[in-house]
């Protein structure tokens, strides 16, 4: 049984992660060789917990005891006990890979060594450790205590029953887990790149701007945000980071290719509500300019954008990324899509979104366009990806 956690990284993800564990009721050691990282990290545990009070979500015993369950420590060699070590840190491979070398030497051999990484590559982290068996990716979502995703990913080195004792763990923390093969971007960030790219895309062809894009997708497509909000709070040097590193692994495939309208609001410091201005001012007193209410544009917009997440979707299952259903969790629990990708493909008709590609690529002869063979052939053969 999976009891001590060690979470390395103080940082907003790594504290959410040791929130989730320590409520849990695992014993959590939070590291950080930054002092400063760790006393803002239980301040802010502090708050979060006083406004749960506050709230009525929880009882003053309970934060206490959330408390108590969490120490923060600023030697590695303080998590020589643990179970279970997540990383939280820098998304730089060989800033990882010598934690995690330096780790190995403290903890037991049956101590599972995990990677919140986003993007990089499971095997090469686990490729730095003198056992690799026991290195996996568990992929929280920020925020960690309020997304009930976490996708679970064993690096082609990863023993069947780390897999195991780290799916049941993260299950046992109340969070619904998606097993995802180790390629660049796993499921979500994967899968979610037309929601930024496609839509950049239609800005750039002068379709629409970036306020009547993200109305098309909010009342139209139900999204609770549109793709430049949500480019603007994730922030526009780290979404555009994420964009380049899944191009770039694969291969330069024209289906990830980054928007430079974003790399020069990027580069402009326009990153979004962190600096007050990214694709939308955020200054005091500043109004929003008003959306188009054109209907067709609006349904247009909605409908190019979501079939190219539908052919993103139906791409990952084609090359067994993970199952349909852990696709479709992963998009709703992962990043709050109105739908499940795969269930929207069999609501909008296969039919209908192979038409829609084929129409794209008809008109752009871009590969950007091309229609997964999994729809192609699902057309073919009449059928749908959950009801035959």
């Amino acid at each position: 049984m999976i009891k001590k956690i060690g979470i390395i990284g103080a940082g907003t993800m790594g504290s959410g992660i040791a929130q989730v564990a320590a409520t849990a009721g695992c014993v959590v050691k939070l590291f950080d060789l930054n002092q400063a990282a760790l006393d803002k990290a239980k301040a802010s545990l502090e708050k979060i917990m006083t406004r749960l009070v506050e709230k009525g979500r929880i009882e003053s015993e309970e934060k206490m005891r959330i408390q108590r369950n969490i120490s923060y420590v600023n030697s590695l060699k303080e998590l020589a006990d643990s179970d279970l070590t997540i990383e939280a840190i820098v998304e730089n491979l060989d800033i990882k890979k010598k934690v995690f070398q330096e780790l190995e030497s403290y903890v037991s051999d049956a101590c599972i060594i995990a990677s919140n990484t986003s993007s990089l590559s499971i095997a090469s982290i686990a490729s730095s450790l003198q056992n690799p068996e026991r290195c996996v990716g568990i992929h929280f979502f920020n925020p960690a205590p309020l997304m009930k995703l976490v996708e679970v990913i064993p690096a082609i080195q990863t023993s069947g029953e780390v897999l195991k004792i780290s799916e049941e763990t993260i299950k046992s923390w109340k969070k619904v887990v998606a097993v995802a093969k180790d390629t660049p971007g796993f499921i979500v960030n994967r899968v979610a790149r037309p929601f930024y790219g496609e839509a950049l895309r239609i800005y750039e062809e002068g379709i629409a701007d970036f306020v009547t894009i993200d109305f098309a997708m909010k009342s139209v497509g139900g999204f609770k945000m549109g793709p430049f909000e949500l480019m603007d709070f994730i922030g526009n040097d780290v979404n555009y980071t994420v964009t380049e590193t899944v191009f770039t692994a694969f291969y330069y495939d024209p289906r990830y290719k980054p928007a430079f309208t974003q790399k020069r609001f990027a580069e402009a410091g326009y990153l979004g509500r962190k600096t007050g201005r990214g694709f939308y001012d955020y200054s005091e007193g500043t109004v929003r300019p008003e959306p188009s209410k054109d209907q067709n544009l609006l349904e247009s917009i909605k409908n190019r954008i979501v079939v190219m997440l539908i052919n993103e979707a139906a791409d990952a299952l084609f090359l067994n990324i993970a199952s349909a259903q852990d696709i479709d969790n992963a998009m709703t629990k992962g990043v709050n899509y109105p739908k499940g990708l795969l269930a929207w493909a069999d609501e909008f008709g296969i039919n209908n979104c192979v038409h829609a590609l084929d129409a794209l690529y008809e008109e752009y002869s871009e590969d950007r366009y091309r229609c997964s063979p999994l729809l192609r052939r699902m057309n073919r053969e009449d059928k749908m990806f959950f009801r035959n």
